[in-house]
């Protein structure tokens, strides 16, 4: 069926109404987000991955229009690449920070983007920052995006510093999982990323092992 042509999701800007969130636990970080993109009311992807790579240990996760952050995670991610070969060495967490950071200032009329980065690096172990504009804030935890006004108290009840790893994760889970069924814009599936000093693993979780709440 034919949209007629003055409806409003054909000229709408495609961003992601979203929840992504990142924090920090005793030996690393983790980062993830849900999966839904959407475009005014319109669901245009189910299962975005919209946790990205940056460098090796060095990730984000991406809120705000798609195309902006998407834009950004290329530039920077080049950017580390060459960074590293120069330096002879994997470049530090606030080295992604500070040109995430310095773009995304220089461009502020320009570009809607919001990430979290976190990672790990020799020098400071796990890190995580919010950046927003000119912004370089490091914390230990972070959320963002449409879901994250859902969750604040969660989040503030439940982090603890020195968690450990699976717990840290356990948080992670429950916080996007309370977010998608609360914020409209949020949805599909969990993806999760944990940074050590080993590398990056990568994880997905979808269906029956989303964490539930309470019962449809």
């Amino acid at each position: 069926m034919d949209e007629a042509p003055d409806s409003e999701w054909i000229t709408a800007e495609v961003s992601t109404g979203t929840t992504i969130i990142a924090a920090e636990f005793d030996g690393g970080v983790v980062i993830g987000s849900d999966s839904r993109v959407t475009a005014g009311e319109a669901i245009v992807n189910r299962v975005m991955d919209k946790v990205c790579r940056l460098h090796d240990k060095i990730y984000c996760s991406l809120s705000g229009s798609a195309a902006d952050a998407q834009a950004i995670v290329d530039i920077i991610s080049y950017q580390m690449e060459l960074h590293g070969v120069h330096m002879g060495q994997p470049p530090l967490v606030r080295a992604a920070v500070t040109c995430v950071k310095d773009l995304c200032y220089k461009y502020k009329e320009e570009l809607s983007a919001h990430l979290l980065i976190a990672g790990w690096d020799h020098k400071y172990g796990g890190q995580v920052y919010g950046t927003l504009g000119g912004m370089m804030i490091r914390q230990q935890f972070a959320i963002g995006g449409s879901g994250s006004s859902y969750i604040y108290g969660f989040a503030d009840s439940t982090f603890k510093p020195g968690m450990t790893k699976e717990e840290c994760l356990k948080f992670a889970k429950c916080a996007l999982a309370l977010a998608m069924n609360r914020d409209g814009s949020s949805g599909g599936v969990i993806y999760l990323v944990t940074i050590t000093s080993k590398g990056a693993e990568d994880m997905i979780i979808t269906g029956k092992d989303i964490p539930q709440f309470y019962e449809d």
